[in-house]
């Protein structure tokens, strides 16, 4: 086995301190005795305290939420579908011009997705003459639109493992085709379609460059409160607002990781 040098290990922890020490003097900050955003003053919870009075932060918080619960749902639902509807295509044409269609959200730069879909929301909003068209609805059209290809691509290779004679079995001893795919297909790729999910809910929750564009004066996320707040003073408790999103998405990362590695040890067996 080949062992790995110290430059490489100094350059894999150079990295790791690049990535993760700006969040954790963001955490030590949240925790920070006093308003200052460079001295440390002592450890104290009262910012913590002070979000949760922060009503305009809360109002973003819940609909930041209530967006990626919403996106999250809608792209697996739709994902899983074409997904499916992919793996059972004969036509290799039709398949390839699909999986490119899918790809185009994923590798577009966000600026330009979202000032492209910004457009077409406001053109759409005058043809039925309709001013105020951007929020909620735009945003989630938005969302589930650049959220859509990973769930497609988490459950495409599920599809691929699984053993199609199970399910052909089911049908020949007498399963409806829309009871055997949720009795037979739907628990091999549970897996996939769980990591859809939960990468379809961190997406959302993350985004603000095609939120930017897309939303409007009713319906205002977390992200492009916070990039409000930058025309001002950024006072410590929205350190704390970001540390306890950045500990629930790694929570939710943790539990997804778990669930794939278990996931994999089953397969495992179940094949010896």
């Amino acid at each position: 086995m080949k062992k790995t040098s110290p430059l490489s290990k100094f350059y894999f922890m150079l990295i790791f301190v690049f990535l993760y020490l700006p969040i954790a003097v963001m955490t030590l900050f949240s925790f920070n005795s006093t308003t200052s955003t460079y001295a440390f003053g002592g450890f104290s919870a009262h910012w913590y305290s002070e979000m949760f009075a922060n009503s305009a932060a809360m109002d973003a918080l819940k609909n930041t939420i209530i967006l990626a619960v919403v996106t999250s749902l809608v792209s697996t639902v739709i994902g899983v579908m074409a997904a499916v509807g992919l793996f059972n295509s004969k036509y290799k044409l039709y398949k390839r011009a699909m999986m490119t269609a899918t790809n185009v959200p994923m590798m577009n730069p966000e600026i330009v997705t979202g000032i492209a879909m910004m457009l077409l929301f406001v053109f759409a909003g005058s043809l039925v003459h309709h001013s105020q068209v951007l929020g909620f609805w735009t945003l989630l059209i938005a969302h589930v639109t650049f959220c859509l290809p990973y769930v497609i691509l988490n459950v495409l290779p599920k599809l691929h493992q699984l053993d199609i004679h199970i399910y052909e079995a089911a049908v020949d001893l007498g399963c409806k085709p829309v009871t055997a795919f949720f009795k037979v297909v739907l628990p091999e790729i549970m897996t996939g379609i769980i990591t859809g999910l939960v990468m379809s809910f961190t997406l959302s929750l993350d985004d603000f460059i095609i939120s930017y564009f897309t939303n409007g004066p009713s319906f205002q996320t977390l992200p492009i409160y916070i990039f409000s707040l930058t025309k001002k003073r950024v006072k410590p408790d929205m350190f704390a607002l970001s540390t306890l999103m950045f500990v629930v998405i790694l929570v939710l990362l943790i539990l997804m990781n778990v669930a794939q590695a278990r996931a994999d040890k089953r397969e495992r067996r179940d094949q010896r």
